[in-house]
């Protein structure tokens, strides 16, 4: 019965880290602060304002080229 879970992919994933997670944040502050954001506004955003930020970059550019 063992080998069910051994053979479930899902199950056998490896796990996000902690350290990836925050590089993947950094990384995306930084693609924001290259589309023109300030880099203090930047600072002050929660994550999912961020993504939502990027999930449309030719807006967040011109959205930040105006200010």
């Amino acid at each position: 019965m063992a080998t069910s879970a051994f053979r479930n992919k899902n199950l056998a994933r490896p796990k996000k880290t902690g350290a990836a997670r925050r590089k993947r944040i950094r990384d995306q502050k930084r693609r924001l602060v290259a589309l023109g954001a300030p880099e203090a506004a930047v600072a002050k955003m929660n994550q999912s304002d961020v993504r939502e930020l990027l999930k449309r970059p030719v807006r967040t550019a011109k959205l930040y080229a105006k200010a």
